[in-house]
Parts: C-alpha cells; structure tokens; sequence
C-alpha cells in the first residue's frame, strides 16, 4: 500500500476516537457553539466530523487532494443552508487538520492534515448556491419542468403521463432519459442539498422516475441485439441505482443485452456475473467520493481475472465527473458524463467484436 493507502486505512479504524477529540476541542475552545446550534450541536458536529473523516480517508486511499476539496464544497452548501456559518465549518475543519496532525503518526499526521487545509483554504472560492439543473432553451425543457412540479406536488400518476404522452407524440425514449429524467434527478438533488425538499421528498420523487422508467421498458426492450454484452453494478457500499440504470437502459436500447445488477453488489458477485454472462463491457457507478476506494478494490478484482482479461470497464458518477482523470488513476478503460457517452465509448472500444 502506499504511504496515503495507509494513512486512510488508519483514519477509517481511529474514526471514532478521533471524533470525539475533535469535538471535544473545537467545543472547549468555543462554547458558544452549543448556545448557537442549541442542544444537539455536539451530537451533530460528530456526525458531520464522521462524514467528514469518511470522505477524507477516500481522498488518501486513491491520492487525490481535490476529491476532498469538492466534499467539503458540497458539504458547505448543504451546511449554508441549515443555518451553519462558513466561518464555524471553517474552524471545525482548522480543528481536525490539528487534531490528525497530532494524533496520527509523523508523516500520516501531516498529509491528511494538509487534505484539509488545502480545503480550508479553497472554501473563499467555493460557491454559496448552486445553479439549477433546468437550463431555459435546454431541450425539452419545459417538459421537463412539468415532469419536476408533478413530482413535487407528489402526483405520480400525472408525471407519468406527462412522459407517456410525450412519448406517444413522438419524442424518442433517449431524449426523455437525457433531457427529462437526468436534469430533473440532478435538480431534485440540488433542491434537496440546499434545503429546499425534505429527504422523503427526495426519495419519493426518485421512487417515482424509477416506475415511470420501468413503464417504458416495452420500447426499451424492443431493440435488435447484436450480440454484445454488458453488465452493470453500483459499487459495494452505494444505494444511488437510478443513474447506473439508465446507463443499462441506454445500452439495451443500443442493441446490447444487458445484465444490469442493480446497486451495493459484493465484488465477488460481479465478477461471477461477468463471467456467467460473457460480459464484453462493465460499467461501475459511484455517486459520492468515499465510493471511490471500492471502485478501484473492484476494478482490481477484475483485472486479476485472467478469463476476463478482455473486458472493458466503465466508470461514472458524481466523483468521476469532477474530476475527469480519476478514471484513469482507478485502473479503467473510460468514464462517461451520461449514458449516451457511456454507449458511444462502449460500441468504440468493443469496434472489432462489431465486425
């Protein structure tokens, strides 16, 4: 393992000690905190320190600084918009870079410490809000922001027809995925970060696209295979499915037969499934950084496979399209924004099974 490898595996085991500490010191140093944030401030500063940890120790796992960085952007606008000052959540992080750097040994110490404070230091550039996903003049745009409404309202039914009917006038299957159903997951995850929808919402509104996907499956289903196969996996540890999903619903449209294993599936069962299923291609989806140590642990399982030497594997989710090398670093073959690009890299890298 190397130096970060190590330094991530002693964060992960001393998480909950190293914690306490924390809040232990960053509430003796300002008590005020407790009569800012009321009674729960402590219980809720180690909750979030244990994120926190989490999220760094994924950074140091793989070698990169900004998977960190973009985290604590996140977590910035999520806090922002539960009434927590920037300037507390930069002291809290100014609190764990001191207590990593004198607590863990030597130069562990010191290089997760100096994950944080590069964060720290960004957080005057980081945004304060994020823009919406509903771009006006974006294709399909105002079905789109019809399709949202009807999920807030909680009217599944008439979101559903707003899709259904669509389709019947005409628009094709690929553009609802990608100019319907994406931008609005992607908004009600922006709604949801900033305050603005409940987690029940959240899930709801999620729960709905999944059956309104899954009532387009009669078309989906429809297309000419041409003998390619692709199997498809959220990592151990992820619950997000819906965007690995429509990455499988895309290639079974493309004329591929898929094998789509839905999310958190243990390495070793996907392996098997490539095997079972002569997979040409494997798509692996992780949608928030302290995934991404699973990605590679998969990616490597694979590659020690010498009957699945010929596989091609593709990665994506919110960490890969961060950071646009990560993919790279992780041992795979691609990474895709959408699952149009997914297709595209797919039918180019598998070119010659094609002839």
């Amino acid at each position: 393992m190397t130096g970060t490898s190590n330094t991530a595996d002693l964060l992960t085991r001393r998480r909950l000690e190293l914690s306490q500490i924390l809040v232990d010191r960053e509430f003796a140093r300002h008590p005020e905190l407790e009569q800012r944030y009321g009674a729960t401030a402590r219980e809720k500063s180690l909750q979030d320190v244990g994120f926190h940890l989490a999220h760094l120790a994924q950074a140091l796992a793989v070698g990169n600084p900004p998977l960190f960085t973009d985290y604590v952007a996140w977590a910035r606008i999520v806090l922002a918009q539960r009434r927590v000052r920037s300037e507390d959540l930069a002291f809290h992080l100014s609190c764990l870079a001191d207590v990593l750097r004198e607590q863990l040994p030597g130069e562990a110490g010191e290089s997760a410490a100096a994950y944080v404070e590069r964060a720290v230091q960004a957080m005057p550039g980081m945004p304060d809000d994020l823009p919406t996903f509903l771009h006006e003049g974006a294709p399909l745009s105002p079905l789109a922001h019809q399709y949202l409404e009807a999920l807030r309202r909680g009217e599944r039914q008439v979101a559903s027809r707003i899709v259904l009917s669509a389709v019947e006038n005409g628009t094709t299957v690929q553009d609802i995925y990608l100019q319907v159903f994406q931008p609005v997951q992607y908004e009600i995850g922006r709604l949801w970060q900033t305050n603005r929808i409940s987690v029940a919402q959240e899930h709801y509104c999620t729960a709905a696209t999944q059956l309104i996907m899954s009532q387009l499956y009669p078309l989906i289903f429809a297309a000419e295979k041409h003998g390619r196969t692709l199997v498809a996996t959220g990592v151990a540890g992820d619950l997000h499915e819906l965007g690995i999903r429509m990455v499988a619903d895309f290639f079974e449209m493309g004329g591929w037969h898929t094998y789509y294993l839905g999310t958190n599936t243990p390495h070793a069962a996907v392996i098997a499934a490539v095997q079972d299923r002569n997979g040409d291609v494997l798509a692996i989806s992780a949608t928030m950084p302290y995934h991404v140590e699973n990605v590679r642990e998969l990616i490597a399982a694979v590659r020690r496979q010498p009957d699945l030497s010929h596989v091609k594997i593709l990665v994506g989710g919110g960490p890969f399209n961060r950071d646009p090398e990560l993919w790279s670093k992780l041992g795979a073959d691609g990474t895709a924004v959408d699952a149009q690009f997914a297709l595209r890299l797919a039918d180019e890298s598998t070119g010659e099974e094609q002839q």
